[in-house]
């Protein structure tokens, strides 16, 4: 019997190992969070240069970074991170928080990353059950993760991670693993347009850009995974919860009008739910508009 079949027939060996497996994930997705927009500016850099045709010697050397390399080492003292430093939730907890080496503080969202990770892929299992299909959609959850925390840190959503999110989709729904491959494939083209036209619409009404490309592409990616009929409760979602935040930054943190607030993080929080409570939601928005 092959070892997923044993998975798949034991349920405390198969939430086991899917806790496990994402612990380790939410690791990685802190080296993607800290290290790809990093990686992206240095490439934007080097066009820049190579357009601009700036002689060799004004031009900046990239440094050797990509996700595998230079090893991790701590901000501070530059001390190198040993594998038993490494181990998701439990190292920071051992370690009391701190450097082993200078003590300085370890930021607790590594930590958290790690836990969000394992706690959202658990439920999603939970409430997909076992099977091939919750397997696939760990995938979209891990990715919906390091997207959050790029957009909230930097305002972007990277084509290297939301366009192959698109395609997956559609890959996954042509085996109708999530849903039809018809309301996947109308799900991404709408998910696209509806925030396209919208960005379009306030640009030429207000002369000013109301959000990033990547928002587009990150709800053709939702729509590409769960059907175009989530497409309303998600953007509902996402936009009420979005001027929940936004009105009360403005209110109590005196955020100002005009300092722009990240999307990507509400688009993919209402993904999230409409995975886990999809049908419930799309009885209950039918059942609002009364068909």
């Amino acid at each position: 019997m092959a070892f997923i079949d044993v998975l798949f027939a034991t349920p405390w060996l198969f939430y086991l190992t899917v806790t496990l497996v994402s612990l380790c994930i939410g690791s990685f997705l802190n080296v993607v969070i800290f290290r790809l927009p990093k990686m992206m500016q240095q490439d934007w850099r080097c066009q820049c240069e190579e357009f601009l045709e700036l002689p060799e010697k004004q031009r900046k050397a990239p440094e050797t970074l990509t996700l595998s390399k230079p090893d991790s080492t701590c901000p501070a003292c530059g001390h190198k991170i040993r594998a038993w430093e490494n181990i998701p939730v439990v190292s920071y907890l051992f370690l009391r928080g701190k450097c082993s080496a200078c003590g300085t503080r370890i930021s607790l969202r590594y930590p958290l990353v790690e836990a969000i990770t394992a706690l959202l892929s658990v439920v999603t299992v939970a409430l997909m059950g076992i099977g091939w299909p919750a397997l696939v959609t760990l995938l979209l959850i891990w990715t919906l993760v390091a997207l959050t925390m790029i957009d909230y840190d930097t305002q972007l959503l990277p084509d290297s991670m939301t366009l192959p999110l698109l395609w997956l989709g559609l890959i996954v729904n042509y085996f109708g693993l999530i849903t039809e491959f018809s309301s996947a494939f109308w799900g991404a083209v709408a998910g696209y347009l509806s925030l396209w036209s919208v960005y379009w619409l306030f640009k030429l009404v207000t002369g000013k850009e109301g959000m990033g490309h990547g928002d587009f592409k990150l709800l053709a990616a939702l729509g590409a995974w769960l059907g175009w009929q989530m497409l309303p409760a998600i953007i509902l979602l996402s936009s009420l919860v979005g001027a929940v935040v936004g009105i009360s930054l403005m209110v109590f943190k005196q955020h100002g009008r005009e300092v722009p607030i990240p999307f990507g993080p509400y688009l993919a929080a209402a993904g999230v739910l409409a995975l886990w409570f999809g049908a419930e939601i799309q009885a209950w928005w039918f059942g609002f508009l009364g068909v």
